[in-house]
C-alpha cells in the first residue's frame, strides 16, 4: 500500500497545485479518523507516514496529567505518577504514545479516508489561495463579473479566486453585466466557512491613489508622493501631491499632457471630477491650494481645536462651500483639519467682537486705559497668560514701552491671574465642601484637577481620584454622594446629608434619612428628636433645640 499512498500524494499535489507535505498531512488525518472509528471509545490517535516508502505507523496517545484523584478523561489522559513508572523524566503536559495496529484499507476505511482527505484538501486549497491573494491586498486587480444582484456582485479575480463587490463599495449609478471587465481594489480577505471571501472596493480613497500610481510613473518610482486623498465617489475628489525632486512639477505630472493622465483616472471612475492639489509645507498656502477653485482672502488657524477659519469674498462664498458643502468637506478631509468657511463681512464682525473682549479684559485686569489695551491687542496679545509670561523682549518691540513699564504690566497680569485662580478655587471648594467626607485639602486638589462643581465630580471614575492620596473606598463614597446630590436628587427627596464635624475623625459616607433618629455626641438619640433632621450647616445649639 506504501507505493499507492506515494502515488496519491504526488497526483493530488500536481492536480491541485498544493505542496506534497500538505497532502501527506491530510492523508495522516484521514487514516487517524478511520482508525478511531474502529474503536468503541474516543481514543486519541496519531498516524505517521514514511515520506519515502509510503508505509505508515499508528500510535495511541495519552496526555500526562498531574493529579492525585480520578482522571476526568481516562481514555485520553494518564496520571503523572503512572507515566513516570515507564518514563521517569516525563512532565505534566507531555504525551505518552504506544504503537497500535494500523487500520487496513477496507471499503469503510476507504470511504472515511476519502471524505476526510477531500475536506482537508479543500482547506489546504483555501489556505493557499489566501496566501496568494494576501500579496495583492491594497492593489488594483482586474476582474470579470460572474454574477450580480441588487446587493453585490461576484467577481472572478483569476486563479480560481472570487471577490465580492458590495453595493456600498460601488460607485453610484454604475452598472455592469455578466462578463464585463472591471478594475477594483482588493481591501480585505475574510476566511469564512465556505472559503475565503475577497472583499473589493471602487469607492475607497486608496483606489484613486492606486489608479494614479498606475497612470503616473513618477508616483510608482517614488519621485512624487501622494499626501492625501478625499473622495465623494462618482462626483468629485481631491488628491494632494508633492515632489521630492524640485525639477519636477507634481501637479503637472499628475494632470499629464492636455490632461491625459487625470482624464484616464476620471474615466475609470465614471467621470469623477478630480482636483490635483499641490502640497505645501506652509499650512496656510496648503489650505489655499486645497480650497481651489475658490480664492481665500484670510486664514485663522486654531491649533488647540485643530480647526481653521477661512474668509472668502461675500460673492465667492457659494463657490468655496460647493454644492452641499462638497468643496470644503473634501478640502477638510485631504488636509485632516476642520475647516470653517465664512464671508469676509461675517469674519470682520467676529474679529471686532473678539478684539473688543480682549481690550475689555486688559482694561479690567491690567489697570491700563483703552488706548494701551488696544495697542497690546494689535500686537497679538489675547490672554492674561500671554502678557504675564511672554519674554519681556517681545514687549520692547512695541513702540513706547520700556523695561520698567513692561515689568509693571507683567506684575499686574500675574496678580490678576493669581486673583482669578484663588476665586475659582474658592468657588469650587465651597460647592464641593457640601459632600460628606470632604475636607479642604481634598477639595483644593479636585479644583486643581479641574473638578469644580458637583456635576464635575459626579462624572468622575474612582481611578480618577486615586492620585489625590485617598483610597478606593473613600473615592467611591465621595463620587456616589455627588451623584446623589445631582443625578438622583429627584429620586430621593427625603434624603439629605448630615453636616460634617469641623475635625472629623472618620469619613461619613451615608445619607441620613429625614425620619432617622439624630444621634448626639455620645451616640444616643435624644428623646423627642427621632424624626427631626438638622438643616445643612446648622449650629450644634440649633440641632439640640
Amino acid at each position: 500500500m506504501g507505493k499507492e499512498i506515494i502515488a496519491i500524494a504526488e497526483a493530488l499535489s500536481n492536480e491541485r497545485a498544493i505542496p506534497k507535505e500538505k497532502i501527506f498531512e491530510a492523508l495522516e488525518t484521514a487514516l487517524a479518523t478511520a482508525t478511531k472509528k474502529k474503536y468503541p471509545i474516543d481514543i486519541d490517535v496519531r498516524v505517521e507516514i514514511d515520506r519515502k516508502e509510503g508505509n505508515y505507523t499508528t500510535y495511541r496517545r495519552w496526555v500526562v496529567v498531574d493529579t492525585d484523584g480520578p482522571l476526568e478523561n481516562p481514555v485520553q489522559e494518564i496520571s503523572l505518577a503512572a507515566a513516570r513508572e515507564e518514563y521517569p523524566d516525563i512532565a505534566e503536559g507531555d504525551v505518552v504514545e504506544d504503537e497500535i495496529e494500523s487500520v487496513t484499507f477496507d471499503r469503510i476505511t476507504i470511504q472515511t479516508a476519502k471524505q476526510v482527505l477531500s475536506q482537508r484538501v479543500k482547506t489546504a486549497e483555501r489556505e493557499q489561495l489566501i496566501a496568494e491573494q494576501r500579496d495583492r491586498l491594497g492593489h488594483v486587480v482586474n476582474a470579470t463579473v460572474k454574477r450580480s444582484s441588487r446587493e453585490s456582485m461576484i467577481l472572478d479575480l483569476g486563479n480560481g479566486a472570487e471577490g465580492i463587490l458590495r453595493r456600498d463599495q460601488m460607485i453610484p449609478h454604475e452598472t455592469f453585466g455578466r462578463g464585463d471587465r472591471i478594475r477594483v481594489l482588493l481591501i480585505d480577505i475574510k476566511a469564512e466557512g465556505k472559503g475565503p471571501q475577497l472583499v473589493c472596493s471602487r469607492t475607497a480613497p486608496e483606489f484613486l491613489a492606486e489608479l494614479f500610481r498606475i497612470e503616473v510613473p513618477e508616483i510608482g518610482q517614488g519621485i512624487i508622493e501622494i499626501m492625501g486623498v478625499a473622495r465623494d465617489p462618482g462626483s468629485r475628489a481631491k488628491i494632494a501631491v508633492r515632489s521630492k525632486d524640485k525639477r519636477i512639477d507634481p501637479r503637472g505630472a499628475c494632470i499629464g499632457m492636455r490632461g491625459a493622465r487625470v482624464m484616464a483616472v476620471s474615466n475609470e471612475l465614471s467621470g469623477e471630477r478630480i482636483d490635483v492639489v499641490l502640497w505645501d509645507e506652509n499650512l496656510a498656502q496648503y489650505v489655499t491650494n486645497a480650497m481651489e477653485p475658490a480664492e481665500v482672502s484670510r486664514i485663522v488657524i486654531n491649533d488647540d481645536s485643530h480647526s481653521i477659519d477661512l474668509a472668502v469674498a461675500d460673492d465667492n462664498l457659494a463657490l468655496a462651500i460647493g454644492r452641499n458643502g462638497q468643496n470644503v468637506r473634501l478640502a477638510s478631509q485631504v488636509l485632516n483639519w476642520n475647516l470653517q468657511v465664512k464671508a469676509e463681512s461675517q469674519m470682520d464682525k467676529e474679529l471686532e467682537a473678539e478684539a473688543a473682549q480682549v481690550v475689555k479684559l486688559f482694561i479690567d485686569n491690567l489697570d491700563i486705559d483703552e488706548e494701551f489695551a488696544q495697542v497690546l491687542a494689535d500686537a497679538g496679545f489675547h490672554t492674561l497668560e500671554e502678557v504675564a509670561y511672554v519674554p519681556a523682549e517681545e514687549f520692547l518691540e512695541i513702540e513706547g514701552l520700556d523695561e520698567e513699564l513692561v515689568k509693571a504690566l507683567q506684575d499686574n497680569a500675574k496678580a490678576a491671574l493669581a486673583s482669578r485662580e484663588e476665586e475659582l478655587k474658592k468657588q469650587g471648594s465651597d460647592e464641593l465642601m457640601r459632600i460628606q467626607g470632604m475636607d479642604t485639602e481634598l477639595a483644593m486638589g479636585l479644583v486643581k484637577k479641574g473638578i469644580k462643581t458637583l456635576e464635575d465630580l459626579a462624572e468622575q471614575a474612582i481611578d480618577d481620584l486615586l492620585d489625590l492620596g485617598i483610597d478606593e473606598q473613600r473615592a467611591g463614597d465621595i463620587i456616589m454622594n455627588a451623584r446623589n446630590l445631582t443625578w438622583f436628587k429627584d429620586e430621593q427627596p427625603q434624603m439629605e446629608m448630615a453636616p460634617a464635624p469641623e475635625q472629623p475623625t472618620e469619613y461619613i459616607t451615608e445619607y441620613v434619612p429625614a425620619d432617622a433618629p439624630v444621634e448626639s455626641a455620645d451616640g444616643i438619640a435624644p428623646e423627642g428628636d427621632a424624626g427631626a433632621a438638622a438643616p445643612q450647616g446648622a449650629a450644634p445649639s440649633e440641632q439640640q433645640q
